[in-house]
Formats: C-alpha cells, structure tokens, sequence
C-alpha cells in the first residue's frame, strides 16, 4: 500500500490542523510467550501438566518444525505522525498490510 509522507491531520497538542511526517513505527522487544500469565493460562488448557519431561509441552511429530502451517503472511503496521510544529507524534494503526511504500 502506497501512503504519503506528510499529510494534514489534527495534532491534539497544538489543538488545529497541522502538517504531519508520517513513518512507520518500529516495533521493538519479543513477545512474552514465557511470562508468567501466559504459562497460567496454558495451564488451565491442560497444558504441560502431568508427570515426566513435557518440555514446552510435549513431544511433537516429527515433520511438524519444516512445514509452515498457520503462519501469518501479513503484519499489523503501525504508523507514527509526528506533528512539523510542535515535534508531538501519535501512533496510528492502520491493520494488516504486507507491504508498505511511503512516497
């Protein structure tokens, strides 16, 4: 998808419409799929419960790790505008795009 550069928004700051530089916001840290909650929560699914080695919850077959089923093919960009007057930026998210082309 093709977006601007710049474009004329309402900047909260401010308080009036300005010009404002649009960039894509980077993400940064990993997902916590070893934080406390989600280990809870998989626990309540009967996961990794039981006696013996269920490390990360079991063994699985042997061709499952090369195929690559159910992975997402897009991602949810984020946009940052950052306002020319008052250097103020706001995060929009606009959805899932698998590609994205400022011009």
């Amino acid at each position: 998808m093709k977006i601007p550069k710049s474009k004329i928004t309402y900047c909260r700051k401010c308080k009036k419409h300005t010009e404002h530089k649009i960039t894509e916001h980077k993400t940064t840290g990993k997902r916590g799929s070893l934080k406390h909650g989600s280990i809870a929560r998989a626990h309540k699914r009967g996961l990794g419960i039981g006696y013996g080695n269920l490390g990360k919850w079991g063994s699985k077959p042997a061709m499952s790790k090369f195929k690559r089923t159910g992975v997402k093919s897009t991602k949810r960009i984020s946009l940052k505008l950052t306002c020319k007057d008052c250097k103020k930026s706001t995060i929009s998210v606009i959805g899932r795009l698998k590609k994205v082309e400022f011009e």
